[in-house]
């Protein structure tokens, strides 16, 4: 290993890979400092899609995988602090960058700072006040041991000065994800090669109007009467626009479990098997409107301008909303078909691009991160 310090950054599933590679590529550049160590925690994991994302990205294979699969919360949590610590141990970093709001951000946050290792949290400070959701568990906890906080919106700087956190440890940079949106997008593919390649060719005619659907959210999936729900609203909605319908792997098993595919058994809404990282570009920025769960789908589609909404009863990211092209539309068959339809007959609404979701967030990071650095050497003794 080389004599830099060391910052050990951790992923664990696809969309941590969007936010971790502009990161890596930053820490790559002449004058970091710091050597950088990538660990996969395994906590989603799909090996074609895996593979796919790491090349995509131009990210080396990590340094170590955790390979800790699917569990309970606290199972998960667990085994990843269990798995994570040798590490620790093994490569003596000065620091673990941890990204999102996914278990093992937590369970890795909390390891490193048990053993006195600092946390940097990118993406810290967003909130949706919801506490039945996991994953705002996860950002409140890993804020709150936290050394460096890298946010991507005024509301997460607001969001941890009133939970008590220093404005010293707060550093307001932008948008990772767009980042590698804005450096990625050239290389997307047309809609009619992603149809090709998923046996959907002329399902939607050249340049014609359609909706894309994600679902993978436990609080909208997992429930079967709200699944069915959000089902029956896209099939109606695909008697007025195609809707094509990428199946994250919970959502179809859930479909599946609770005897649900019939729903989907109309002309004019598709599913497909869940899509390359440039192939989901693709289809976002040609779409007419997307529907989603999706924390990441709601930035992206504000940085590309198309109308979202989206199908929960809140936001962690409401600057998509107050300023960007997203729209909170619920669960309510009913609303979600009267708002998409405004959208087809008026434009919906294409907002504008956040301040700092610029493609250069990560070196924002980079220089925080040399200045801590410097700051620590001039410390020690």
């Amino acid at each position: 290993m080389s004599d830099l310090p060391r910052i050990v950054c951790v992923v664990a599933a696809r969309p941590n890979l969007m936010k971790m590679a502009p990161i890596l590529h930053a820490f790559a550049s002449p004058g970091i400092k710091a050597q950088a160590l990538l660990v996969h925690a395994g906590q989603h994991y799909d090996a074609d899609m895996d593979g796919d994302f790491f090349s995509t990205l131009d990210l080396a294979a990590p340094d170590f995988r955790l390979a800790v699969g699917s569990a309970s919360h606290a199972v998960q949590t667990a085994e990843v602090m269990r798995r994570f610590e040798p590490v620790l141990d093994q490569t003596g970093p000065v620091a673990v960058l941890v990204v999102g709001d996914v278990n093992s951000t937590l369970a890795c946050a909390l390891t490193a700072a048990k053993k006195n290792i600092a946390v940097f949290h990118v993406e810290a400070g967003l909130r949706s006040n919801d506490r039945s959701m996991p994953e705002e568990i996860n950002r409140v906890l890993t804020d709150q041991v936290a050394e460096l906080l890298f946010t991507s919106e005024a509301s997460g700087t607001s969001n941890l000065l009133r939970e008590g956190v220093s404005a010293s440890r707060i550093h307001f940079v932008g948008n990772v994800m767009i980042d590698t949106l804005r450096r990625r997008l050239p290389s997307a593919p047309s809609v009619a090669q992603v149809l090709g390649a998923a046996n959907l060719a002329g399902f939607i005619a050249d340049g014609a109007p359609y909706a894309l659907l994600t679902l993978h959210r436990p609080a909208n999936v997992d429930q079967p009467q709200r699944l069915r729900a959000l089902l029956d609203a896209a099939a109606r909605l695909s008697a007025d626009v195609p809707v094509l319908f990428p199946l994250h792997p919970r959502t179809r098993a859930m479909i599946h479990e609770h005897d649900l595919a019939g729903l989907l058994d109309v002309p004019g809404l598709a599913c497909m098997q869940p899509q390359p990282y440039l192939s989901m570009l693709a289809l976002m920025r040609a779409a007419r409107m997307v529907l989603t769960d999706s924390g990441g789908v709601q930035e992206e589609t504000t940085a590309l301008g198309v109308p979202c909404l989206t199908l929960r009863e809140n936001t962690e990211r409401p600057i998509t909303v107050t300023e960007g092209s997203n729209a909170i539309a619920g669960r309510d068959p009913a609303v979600i078909l009267a708002l998409s339809r405004d959208i087809l007959r008026f434009g919906g609404k294409a907002g504008r691009v956040p301040q700092y979701w610029d493609g250069h967030a990560a070196d924002r990071i980079a220089v925080v991160i040399n200045a801590w650095l410097a700051d620590r050497r001039r410390r020690r003794p």
